[in-house]
């Protein structure tokens, strides 16, 4: 059951900053992945404690196909998501920031599978040209915030995750603050199974 809300940036600042937060823990999980001893769970770096709340940091539980699962976990707030990068980016030459697609369950927050995309720069919002991921002959339109996508219409939430464990791949168009589009594309290969683990982990 995915929770409704009036509108898809209605939570907006507290989307960006989880996403922030996933972002960079996510960078920190990665980078030790490839640092990870012979033997032994990855390394994590040592932080202070801080005297105020901040997001549980990612841990990865899982590797299906192309997807990976992540768990972040604070008392008892748990949250579960599926997560890949684009296999392909197009035009090639532009620079831009890493790109991130999330599949995420909050069961505290009574939501499943809510979709969201960082784009690695800065998008247009453009009414007349919006965000754009596409799955076989299935469209759907995301509003943007900063770097950010979320599904313009949640009650097409369903649709959008049943299309994505059908499909074989994900194409997203968007276009930065500068004019230029850009064109990801990403496996579905192993979002099936991603899924389920998702689901399995936040139940």
């Amino acid at each position: 059951m995915i929770r409704q809300s009036a509108s898809p940036l209605s939570r907006s600042c507290a989307r960006l900053a989880l996403a922030a937060a996933l972002t960079a823990g996510l960078s920190s999980v990665l980078h030790a992945q490839e640092r990870r001893p012979a033997t032994g769970q990855p390394t994590r770096a040592q932080q202070p404690a801080q005297p105020t709340a901040e997001p549980p940091k990612p841990v990865l539980v899982a590797n299906v196909g192309d997807w990976s699962v992540y768990v972040a976990t604070n008392g008892r707030d748990r949250q579960c998501y599926a997560l890949a990068q684009p296999k392909d980016r197009a035009p090639s030459n532009l620079k831009r920031d890493p790109a991130y697609l999330f599949i995420s369950s909050r069961p505290a927050e009574k939501v499943r599978h809510e979709i969201s995309i960082i784009m690695g720069f800065d998008v247009k919002a453009d009414n007349k040209a919006p965000p754009e991921a596409q799955i076989g002959s299935d469209k759907f339109v995301f509003s943007s915030q900063g770097s950010h996508l979320w599904l313009r219409d949640t009650n097409r939430a369903g649709a959008i995750v049943d299309s994505l464990r059908k499909g074989q791949r994900l194409t997203v168009k968007a276009t930065s603050l500068r004019g230029n589009l850009t064109t990801d594309t990403y496996s579905l290969t192993g979002l099936a199974g991603a899924l389920d683990r998702v689901q399995k982990e936040c139940p």
